[in-house]
């Protein structure tokens, strides 16, 4: 049976060394201060990009990985023995990344490429690539992998509250006067991936009464299930992180061992410093 290797992007806010571990390749999102462009896990993170964006009063542009990335990733898998790929890619609702995987698959027309939209981010995504390379380490098949992927997708339960709005008002999604308003009233939105879009869901007030909506809203989702995999997911605010796996914890059975993880350059920029949120999926 070949050897199946994954590949995905940094939009799954996988850790370096998490995705090293299990033999992932992350083919990165670029961030672009004007003429200076940056490289998401080389040498930008989320601490460095907020502040370079408080410090320039001004949010920075992100791109998609253009094919030659990818093309470099698939030859990489290749020269290093794999026998075909399976690309699990950010959601195509809100990035060019797959189009872009899917591009660079033609010019391997001759090898086995499955390029997989997750209709995710973050670690909805990032799940899903775990379970692929987990499987790939196991011995599965090619179709196996796939299958295995796409069965985390299905059972994932993304949720995250945003901080304030001041970042959504610099890139004019939300108007400078209501999100000043908002951030008197210390609104708190709280969002959720819906359609393979971050939409939304909800606005509450304070930080105490965001954290109580984030558990309810997991202990809804997850209903009778058991939890299988947890990951933690935050912009430069580990405090209210750990605060979050606690109240989830005094609710939830959760694994001894969860993820805490950056949500990363590329989907930090739209969400804004401070951001808390989790990611779950349920037993199968």
């Amino acid at each position: 049976m070949g050897r199946v290797a994954v590949i995905t992007d940094t939009d799954s806010s996988l850790p370096q060394s998490l995705a090293a571990q299990h033999g992932i390749i992350q083919v990165p999102i670029t961030v672009h201060f004007g003429e200076e462009t940056f490289v998401t896990g080389v040498d930008i993170d989320d601490n460095e990009l907020f502040k370079r964006i408080n410090r320039l009063g001004r949010l920075p542009t992100t791109a998609a990985p253009a094919p030659s990335a990818f093309l470099k990733a698939y030859q990489t898998a290749f020269e290093n023995g794999a026998d075909s790929i399976v690309c699990i890619c950010v959601s195509s609702k809100i990035s060019g990344t797959y189009n872009s995987a899917l591009t660079a698959r033609e010019e391997f027309a001759e090898k086995e490429i499955t390029v997989i939209d997750s209709l995710s981010v973050s670690m909805g995504q990032g799940f899903m690539a775990l379970a692929a390379a987990q499987a790939a380490s196991a011995g599965a098949s090619h179709d196996e992998v796939i299958s295995k992927a796409l069965s985390v997708g299905k059972r994932v339960h993304l949720y995250a509250a945003l901080a304030t709005l001041k970042y959504l008002a610099m890139s004019g999604r939300v108007g400078k006067i209501a999100a000043g308003m908002a951030n008197m009233l210390n609104i708190r939105p709280i969002l959720t991936i819906k359609d393979g879009k971050l939409e939304m869901l909800e606005r509450v007030r304070t930080k105490k009464v965001a954290m109580q909506r984030l558990v309810e809203l997991v202990e809804t989702s997850v209903g009778t299930s058991s939890v299988e995999r947890v990951a933690f997911i935050h912009v430069n605010n580990l405090e209210d992180t750990n605060l979050l796996e606690t109240e989830l914890r005094n609710h939830l059975s959760l694994p001894e061992e969860v993820l805490k993880v950056e949500f990363t350059p590329g989907l930090s920029v739209h969400a804004g410093d401070g951001l808390v949120g989790v990611a779950i999926v349920t037993v199968e």
